[in-house]
């Protein structure tokens, strides 16, 4: 039996992090849900769902809390203590960028019939969906295939997504003569590819944490 197997088998079933994870990755799901929500609809009809994308920003730092007080208070963990922060953390960064996307639409009052926020919205939401599936996996870590094949489609979205930002500036440069609307979309495009990027920060730490355990 290897070091690392011999220390999972020390350590007992985990019911107090793998839960938190859970909840913070269905979570984001129900954040990326109305964020794409919010682009199909027209300005007048979006502030329920804008006050919907906060609140469930305030359960997710409620999970970040949570977990870090169980962090603190924890002698045993089911692995490394910096990688349970380092997952957490990404988990609350995704949340504080899909908020933040949210916030610049509501703020811009930009018009719904955007391709590339359409796009990057709905990039967002696959993001999260196969974060799910990737910490979903780490109970048991028996289903490696799943977890990793999970983690190549997050990479592939994030690929796509940095893609959709640059065709998307270049379209708004070459079609949009209000300097304005240029910032703003402009923003609002930025923030929603960063998002992607810290979807792509998740799946890495679960890589890490993958090679140590798996």
């Amino acid at each position: 039996m290897s070091i690392n197997n011999f220390f999972q088998f020390l350590v007992p079933k985990d019911k107090k992090f793998f839960p938190l994870f859970e909840q913070a990755t269905s979570n984001l799901i129900l954040m990326a849900t109305a964020l794409h929500e919010v682009v199909n609809l027209p300005i007048a009809d979006r502030n329920l769902l804008f006050q919907k994308i906060e609140e469930l920003e305030q359960i997710g730092e409620d999970i970040t809390r949570k977990t870090n007080i169980e962090l603190s208070s924890n002698f045993i963990t089911p692995f490394d203590r910096e990688d349970i922060h380092y997952l957490a953390t990404s988990l609350d960064d995704v949340a504080d960028y899909i908020y933040a996307s949210a916030k610049k639409i509501n703020f811009y009052k930009i018009n719904p019939n955007d391709t590339g926020i359409h796009k990057l919205t709905e990039l967002i939401l696959q993001g999260t969906s196969e974060t799910k599936v990737a910490v979903l996996g780490l109970r048991n870590m028996k289903n490696i295939k799943a977890m990793t094949d999970a983690m190549i489609k997050v990479n592939s979205i994030e690929n796509q997504a940095d893609d959709i930002f640059d065709m998307s500036i270049e379209k708004l440069f070459e079609q949009e003569n209000d300097f304005k609307v240029i910032i703003k979309k402009r923003e609002i495009y930025q923030v929603l590819e960063i998002a992607t990027d810290k979807i792509e920060d998740v799946s890495n730490v679960i890589e890490t944490i993958i090679i140590k355990y798996a």
